[in-house]
């Protein structure tokens, strides 16, 4: 018998979680977002929608990358959060409070507190209160919204707080059932492991998982291969080559990048065509960006403020004004402006009131006066771009296009720059979005690593950027170091093999080379390496210095990290003695080889044995020999096998990031978490104030309604004027700082009064016509019931007749035939006289089918009728007993005849109709079929006659209507009805002389 495969519950179990996670993973959205020192963009991609740009709250396609907090207006309160304000919200405030405004945070991201970087950003923003954090030592801010006692807020977090105000505007685009978790990031090519850890972790405490990071330069190139198909080098094809030069707020990037088709084996026989963008060569700019140039101008503004008359007057010193938060703020949103404007126009300028004690100042630029302050700047835009294509190995006259990317790279003197460098403006290229291409290529390539779409298919290859290497001590205690890769290696490449002589546990640091520098990033532990060399040594005789220690190693693509592929020691040992076939079964039944004790036994007791027994031994033995010697001859060395033993191992990240424990990090997240539930609360907070308040407004228009005074007494109108003076002045008043259940409580207040007057208005309203409805589907049951009652009577009484009459004529049919007729014979015309029956006939032929054959039966019986007669006496009762109470009530009065309680019945009703009419559409098909019973076996014999019977099992197709089309059907007949009657209240036609609507049997 075959055996049966069942799976175990668990196993159903295990499949049903695996099946439902996956259908929630691939129905959820993926994001891509471009991570800008200005603006943060992003770019979602969901089942069913393309990639779509997210917009801000205000419609913008890009977010202001800053983060305020808002100071209470009764100072801060321990445990108590602030409200927050994100992109251009935050920046309009910054004037106001510059010491809790954190912009451009991607310049100090996971840097330490005492770089140049950081120092020249605090400089910039005077009021913020920079500092060291106590244990990753990387920046962060103290701010004045918290009371002391509050940690300082890292860097990562302020970011976290940007990006899930990023995520929360896509989860809206995206739809109430449609969550966001995966995300892929751009970051420019010159940030080292540490700061591509701090955008993860910031990612991370936004509740994001970032599927990669993917460099700017890429993502622009992928985007511009999304709808070009490039040479295929199988053809022979030359690969392009174009530059991408970003120029941004914060910095200035160029990468090289070689685009070809390649064609590739598919399933099966099949062949397909995929395209590659590899990165060749990267160079930048760290500090070259819009920001620098903004500063130019604020200096220069700073420099003509302190020169001017009026200043001087007031003793007002550079370095005041360059330590003022408030007015350093102020000028340098102005400086952006006027910088943009200088890019179309010759000349601006800008006005300042009280820019600093009081003082006002107007300022002037023209776009010469500008060029000539950043001449300096302009010589370094080739810098990036002349390293670029050393490190790929190419030169200008090797590039197809330059494609420009970043709001900086459309200043005017930048382009003019760009055009000397490659000799002329034929290779620009201002076919590509230049501010979106970045976000697009990383949502596309978000689409690419989740499983739920299906996209073109375009292989990417990123570079490290920084040469990285080891550092490790041998058993000797003596400093070993070897490069592994450059700046070109590419990430995610197969693993290179790595081989130590160590035969002890050793720990390997790993390290990136930034600015000549050697900055650990990983470390490399050995958990069992001494224990697996011994193993060797011991099992398989391998000498100790014949033993290698071999690791495998390669740098992640998602974000450059070093990762071991496998760790192992190895040796060539002997080839051990294969045991034949027969010794393996002698062994297993114990007939096996014995040890030398046993083997010294019997060759003494095989000495005594007989002569003939003697040569038998002897010829056994010699021909052993020849045998041992066959297989392996003198002189002859031992076969080697490589034998390897795993060896287990930690891989630990160093850095600023590292240092944080679980309990930190996990601390970090409950403190974001009660920042967003603090958010949600104010929000309703605000919500039931905003109702309150617009409640009063709309009692003052309510009290001068008609229906409103017409319904209400006088005491009640009163009564709702002062409640709503009361709650308005408290609104104002006392009710400032009021909780949500307060608000929420003087709402329901005033809405005691006014709804039970509106109430009563809108009953009185819909009443009339709704009572009508009722009454008239009374009326229509009733003559229903009664019509069927009577068919049932006459059918029953007729046959009740005929069933007497039959009874009668089998008497008298009896009789004629015991007593003959005397004489039988008839004549030729006998008959031929007029019969009453046959006249009858003649003039009405329905009528002599009725009396032949009585009434058509009806189609429900009495059972059938109970329900509705019941609902009818039962409404009927009620109906009139409280229309006799309504008729008593005033319009002030509660009402109570109500139009809930009116449709409910009406709707009792319509559902009893429903079901008759369906029980008599089913009594209507199971008379038809026994009225075809007879004709089935004729159909049966023409049917196998004509070579089509019917198979065994096979039902016959049925030439019905499913109960569910014929529901549908009378759904509509009475929504019809409905309308019809609805459209003849609203036009007046009361009274009508047309019949009501009659309930005809199906």
């Amino acid at each position: 018998m075959a055996r049966v495969s069942t799976l175990s519950p668990l196993r159903i179990f295990l499949s049903a979680i695996f099946l439902f996670s996956a259908h929630v993973f691939a129905a959820s959205a993926v994001l891509g977002v471009d991570l800008g020192t200005e603006y943060i963009k992003a770019a979602l991609v969901k089942p069913g929608i393309p990639l779509e740009i997210v917009l801000t709250k205000d419609s913008r396609r890009k977010e202001t990358s800053a983060v305020a907090f808002k100071p209470s207006s009764n100072g801060p309160k321990k445990g108590a959060y602030p409200e927050r304000e994100y992109g251009s919200d935050a920046m309009a405030i910054a004037p106001r409070i510059p010491g809790d405004v954190y912009p451009n945070l991607k310049a100090i991201l996971g840097l330490p507190a005492g770089s140049a970087e950081v120092r020249e950003y605090a400089e910039r923003h005077p009021s913020l209160r920079l500092e060291a954090h106590k244990t990753k030592g990387t920046s962060a801010f103290k701010s004045a919204a918290f009371t002391e006692e509050e940690e300082a807020w890292l860097v990562e977090e302020l970011l976290a707080m940007e990006l899930q105000s990023v995520r929360a505007n896509a989860e809206s685009l995206a739809g109430p059932s449609s969550s966001v978790r995966s995300v892929v990031i751009t970051v420019p090519p010159f940030y080292t492991i540490q700061e591509k850890r701090a955008v993860e972790l910031s990612a991370e405490l936004a509740g994001l998982k970032v599927l990669s990071l993917i460099s700017d330069g890429l993502a622009v190139g992928l985007n511009y291969a999304t709808s070009r198909q490039f040479p295929n080098v199988n053809k022979g094809e030359r690969a392009e080559h174009h530059l991408i030069f970003d120029m941004g707020a914060g910095s200035t990037k160029a990468t090289v990048l070689q685009m070809q088709s390649r064609t590739v084996k598919d399933v099966g026989k099949f062949n397909k065509t995929i395209q590659e963008v590899s990165v060749l060569g990267s160079g930048w700019d760290r500090t070259l960006g819009g920001d620098a140039l903004n500063y130019l101008i604020v200096d220069d503004m700073i420099r003509q403020f302190v020169e001017s008359p009026k200043a001087q007057k007031a003793g007002v010193t550079l370095e005041a004004v360059k330590s003022h938060g408030r007015t350093i703020a102020k000028l340098t949103k102005e400086a952006e402006r006027l910088r943009h404007v200088l890019s179309a126009n010759q000349n601006t300028q800008a006005s300042f009131e009280g820019l600093y004690d009081d003082v006002d100042f107007k300022y002037k630029i023209t776009r010469a006066e500008f060029e000539e302050m950043a001449a300096t700047h302009a010589q370094r835009v080739s810098v990036a771009i002349n390293n670029a294509l050393t490190m790929a190995g190419l030169q200008i006259k090797n590039l197809d296009s330059v494609i420009l990317h970043g709001g900086a790279s459309r200043t005017p003197f930048v382009q003019k720059e760009l055009e000397k460098v490659l000799g002329g403006a034929d290779k620009i290229r201002t076919n590509v979005n230049s501010d979106e291409a970045a976000v697009f290529g990383a949502g596309f390539r978000a689409a690419e690593l989740s499983p739920s779409f299906r996209v073109k298919e375009i292989k990417i290859a990123d570079i490290a950027s920084y040469p990285a290497g080891m550092r490790w001590k041998n058993d000797e205690g003596k400093p070993k170091h070897q490069r592994l890769w450059t700046a070109t290696s590419q990430l995610g490449a197969p693993a290179k093999e790595v081989t130590f002589n160590n035969v002890q546990d050793l720990s390997v640091n790993f390290y990136q080379l930034v600015d000549g520098v050697e900055v650990d990033t990983t470390v490399f532990t050995t958990k069992n390496l001494t224990a697996s060399v011994e193993a060797l040594v011991e099992k398989h005789k391998c000498e100790k210095a014949d033993i290698k220690f071999k690791v495998g190693v390669r740098l992640l693509s998602e974000n450059g990290e070093v990762d071991v592929t496998k760790a192992a020691v190895e040796c060539e040992a002997d080839e051990l003695e294969k045991a034949g076939i027969v010794d393996g079964v002698k062994n297993l039944f114990g007939f096996g080889k014995k040890d030398k004790t046993e083997g010294d036994e019997d060759s003494t007791s095989a000495s005594t044995e007989s002569s003939t027994s003697t040569s038998s031994t002897t010829s056994t033995s010699s021909s052993a020999s020849a045998s041992a010697s066959a297989e392996t001859k003198p002189g002859e060395p031992k076969k080697k096998q490589l034998v390897q033993i795993n060896v287990d191992f930690t891989l630990t990240p160093t850095g600023p990031t590292s240092l944080l424990t679980k309990a930190s990090l996990q601390s970090l997240k409950d403190r974001l978490k009660s920042f967003a539930a603090s958010d949600r609360t104010r929000q309703l907070r605000e919500e039931a104030l905003n109702q309150l308040e617009a409640y009063t407004y709309k009692i003052s228009d309510i009290l001068d309604r008609e229906s409103f005074i017409a319904h209400s007494t006088a005491s009640e109108r009163e009564t709702l004027q002062q409640k709503k003076d009361e709650a308005s002045d408290w609104l104002y008043g006392d009710g400032a700082d009021a909780t949500r259940e307060e608000f929420k409580a003087k709402l329901k207040e005033l809405q005691n009064i006014v709804d039970p007057v509106l109430k009563r208005a809108e009953e009185a309203e819909k009443r009339p016509e709704i009572l009508k409805g009722l009454q008239d589907a009374l009326h229509n049951t009733k003559k229903f019931v009664k019509d069927i009652r009577e068919k049932i009577s006459a059918y029953d009484a007729f046959h009740a007749s005929a069933s007497a009459s039959a009874s009668a004529s089998t008497s008298i049919a009896s009789s004629s035939s015991t007593t003959a007729p005397a004489s039988s014979a008839t004549g030729d015309f006998d008959g031929l006289e007029d019969d009453a029956s046959t006249t009858a006939t003649a003039e009405d032929p329905m009528k002599f089918l009725e009396k032949d054959l009585g009434p058509v039966p009806p189609l429900y019986t009495l059972e059938d009728l109970k329900e509705s007669e019941d609902l009818y006496t039962s409404i009927s009762t009620w109906l009139e007993l409280k229309v006799a109470e309504q008729e008593k009530l005033g319009p002030t009065d509660d009402p109570v005849l109500t139009v809930k309680d009116l449709l409910e019945r009406r709707e009792k009703l319509d559902k009893a109709g429903m079901a008759l009419a369906m029980k008599g559409v089913k009594n209507f098909e199971k008379t038809q079929t026994k009225g075809k019973g007879g004709k089935t076996n004729g159909k049966a014999k023409a049917g196998k006659k004509n070579g089509k019977a019917t198979k065994a099992g096979e039902k016959p197709a049925k030439e019905t209507v499913s109960d569910e089309e014929i529901e549908e059907i009378l759904r509509k007949v009475m929504a019809d009805e409905k309308a019809k009657e609805e459209a003849k209240a609203q036009k007046g036609e009361k009274g009508s002389k047309e019949e009501p609507i009659k309930h005809e049997e199906l």
